[in-house]
């Protein structure tokens, strides 16, 4: 048989729970003799490992040849994929033929042929999942779902299949029903012999998940095809894991660890731009090329700027692909938490690395030059979305600035530095004056559409857009603005946005999903920290208990289903509409999970700034539970270095494992952002080590030295429409 064994690299990678280490020699040994389970595959096999670890009595072979020679008769062999997804396994009609006269139970996986089966070129899977069939005995439940990520396969016709793939919406569950197309991927072709249509034994290395499903499945598959029946325990390990079991109890160090780990991950995700890499980067972006394979070696310094982070698609190696755009909020909120490391550490090189970024963002990208640099221009001021791409060039999210302004504010206090005061107080005004007079700025004012109308245009625009997730952390720079400068035009566009969002809640709110509620606890909680009235007391007080009902005993707050009609994150409705948008992690209200990225660590800080600008026993509690949640669910990983210390998107807190439906556009389950969630949750638990909040440590902020000088550069442009170099 010939077989080609996959990289070194991807073999060390399988870590056990302990047991015996499986050895390199094939054939058998006196413990393995009378075994009824032959594997034909290389040592460094998940499924192997697994059951040696397990204590399951096995024999291995080197080839399908050797593994019928010494399997007993009427014993069972499974022939593995260790030369997947290069090569196909290759088992001659000859060998299927001498198993079938030796009364061999025969499982072959990716096989290059098999009797009476036509298989066509192999595909990889994107948006198909697992799922069980009526009737399967693999331990699961019927249409019990099962991500096998972007695996190889081969399409082919089989009769009555046990494991199929397909596009199916659902959980953990496919809700409505069998995929109408579906390709099989594990079926029987006689009574003794099974054939797998992709590696189903890589199960570890591959990362499939649910972890826990993928054993149950292998020890019932094994139990059906081992002649003795007798149970196979396997003994493994998944690569990612929580930091901490959901009740394992948490050292008294465990939040500036976590802080600590986030910050490592940061400085060792590869994300961080190498000026070998640049170039191709750059070319890429230009031709809105977003999804790349990880580099081989750490290195950078934030001089050049840091990755969006890694997407949810996982390859066959268990590899994950990195997203491109350099955005600026993430440059950002990835200095920000690593500003609030190196003060609590003294960490030389992530108090660099911060200033770096900074300085990227401010000075060196296109972000803020340009358009934006010019004083005439009417987008003067603005930070644009991300740098290089025009598509990102082009757009000036109010949110967006608005997270890069408050990760400014972080960074700029934790480094005792006013050396991006200007900057940040140019944007400030930037997207005040494109705010319009009911205290709405709408989600993104492109240069096109500023050039267009000119600022003036938004800024006297009767604009409402009733949705926190875009415009209430503008508020909340807003108030920090006027609480440092005393400009009434901060405080009452403020007031008057606040005030038409808490008139319409809950059911006037645009998506009406947590992620709003999230955002809104920080305007909120500064609006009291300026005016601290019963009102607004009472607005804070009423969002956070709406948010915090569904807290459950771990302390996760999980996700819960937006407006039908408006909402962002939208249920897919059948099967062919999974992974055709942005969806949430959750098929049915109930589904236990909770979103790292757009929820959890923005609610952190919530309750947080909530906490310091009230003093509320519950919101305290609620926020102490969170923290002690987030700090377990942080990844981990010996493995992948590359993903140890971030925060993947979905947790499902029942199963204790990284799951949920994964069909949002390469933000699904398994992706990990640079900033957004993670960054702050990171940030947030360093401000809980010291005791302190983001309004209190940003209070020494001079930014006010810089009121003339800005209102002079605002002023070179009246507003109106782009005249270009006449102007």
């Amino acid at each position: 048989m010939m077989m080609r064994a996959v990289s070194a690299a991807v073999m060390l990678g399988v870590t056990l729970c302990g047991g015996a280490a499986a050895d390199d020699s094939a054939g058998v040994s006196d413990a393995a003799r009378g075994a009824t389970l032959t594997l034909a595959c290389r040592a460094e096999n998940d499924l192997y490992r697994g059951l040696v670890a397990g204590g399951s009595v096995v024999q291995r072979a080197s080839s399908v040849r050797e593994g019928i020679e010494i399997a007993a008769p009427g014993a069972a062999l499974l022939v593995l994929a260790d030369g997947y997804p290069e090569w196909r396994t290759e088992v001659r009609a000859e060998e299927y033929a001498v198993a079938r006269e030796e009364g061999l139970t025969l499982l072959v996986e990716f096989p290059a042929e098999a009797p009476g089966v036509e298989f066509a070129e192999p595909r990889q899977a994107r948006w198909e999942r697992g799922v069980v069939a009526e009737g399967a005995s693999l331990g699961l439940p019927p249409l019990a779902i099962l991500a096998l990520h972007d695996c190889q396969y081969l399409p082919c016709r089989a009769e009555d299949p046990l494991l199929v793939l397909g596009r199916v919406a659902g959980f953990d569950r496919a809700v409505f029903g069998m995929p109408a197309a579906s390709d099989p991927l594990l079926f029987r072709t006689d009574e003794r012999t099974w054939i797998a249509t992709t590696r189903l034994s890589g199960f570890v290395t591959s990362r499939y998940a649910p972890a826990a499903d993928w054993a149950t499945l292998w020890t019932h598959l094994l139990a059906a095809i081992d002649p003795a029946g007798a149970p196979h325990r396997l003994q493994v390990k998944p690569l990612a894991t929580p930091a901490y079991a959901a009740d394992e109890p948490l050292p008294d160090s465990a939040e500036a660890e976590s802080l600590a780990s986030f910050a490592k991950w940061c400085l060792e995700s590869r994300l961080l731009i190498v000026p070998e890499r640049e170039p191709e980067l750059h070319r890429l972006l230009r031709e809105n090329v977003e999804i790349v394979p990880p580099p081989a070696a750490t290195g950078g310094d934030g001089s050049l700027g840091i990755l969006e982070g890694y997407a949810s698609q996982i390859l066959p190696d268990g590899s994950q692909l990195q997203r491109t755009p350099i955005r600026a909020d993430c440059q950002a909120e990835t200095a920000a938490a690593l500003a609030m490391h190196a003060k609590l550490s003294g960490d030389a090189r992530s108090e660099q690395v911060a200033t770096n970024l900074m300085n990227y963002l401010y000075e060196t990208s296109g972000m803020c030059r340009g358009e934006r640099g010019n004083p005439r221009h009417p987008a003067f001021g603005l930070v644009a979305w991300g740098d290089v791409s025009p598509a990102w060039m082009a757009g000036n999210y109010g949110d967006d600035n608005a997270r890069t302004l408050l990760a400014t504010i972080a960074t700029a206090a934790k480094l005792e530095t006013a050396a991006w005061d200007k900057p940040l107080l140019r944007a400030l005004y930037a997207n005040l004056r494109t705010t319009g007079t009911l205290g709405f700025r709408s989600d993104n004012l492109t240069i096109a559409m500023i050039e267009e109308h000119g600022w003036k245009h938004f800024h006297d625009a009767p604009t409402v857009n009733v949705s926190p997730h875009f415009e209430a952390y503008s508020w909340a720079c807003y108030l920090w603005a006027y609480a440092r400068t005393g400009d009434e035009q901060f405080l009452e566009v403020t007031k008057r946005g606040i005030r038409r969002t808490m008139e319409e809640y809950p059911a006037g709110w645009r998506w009406g999903e947590n992620l709003d509620r999230a955002r809104m606890l920080l305007a909120l909680a500064w609006l009291v920290r300026v005016e601290d009235t019963a009102e607004h007391r009472g607005w804070l007080k009423q969002v956070a208990n709406d948010l915090l009902k569904t807290q459950q005993p771990c302390g996760g707050i999980p996700e819960q289903p937006g407006n039908a009609s408006t909402g962002h994150f939208l249920v897919p409705t059948s099967n062919e509409a999974y992974g055709t948008g942005e969806t949430p992690l959750i098929q049915e209200s109930g589904d236990p999970v909770t979103d790292q990225l757009y929820v959890s660590g923005f609610v952190l800080l919530g309750l947080r700034e909530a906490v310091a600008a009230t003093g509320d026993a519950e919101l305290k509690q609620a926020e102490d539970r969170l923290a002690d949640y987030l700090v377990r669910v942080q990844v981990r990983s010996e493995s992948i270095p590359y993903l140890n210390g971030t925060w993947f998107r979905a947790f499902d807190y029942r199963r204790w494992d990284y799951w949920s439906s994964s069909g949002d556009l390469g933000w699904g389950a398994w992706c990990a952002e640079a900033g957004w969630g993670p960054a702050w949750t990171a940030i947030t638990l360093g401000l809980r080590v010291e005791g302190t909040s983001l309004w209190d440590v940003s209070q020494s902020s001079k930014v006010a030295s810089q009121l003339g000088a800005v209102r002079e550069e605002m002023s070179q442009n009246d507003g109106g429409p782009w005249r270009g170099a006449s102007q």
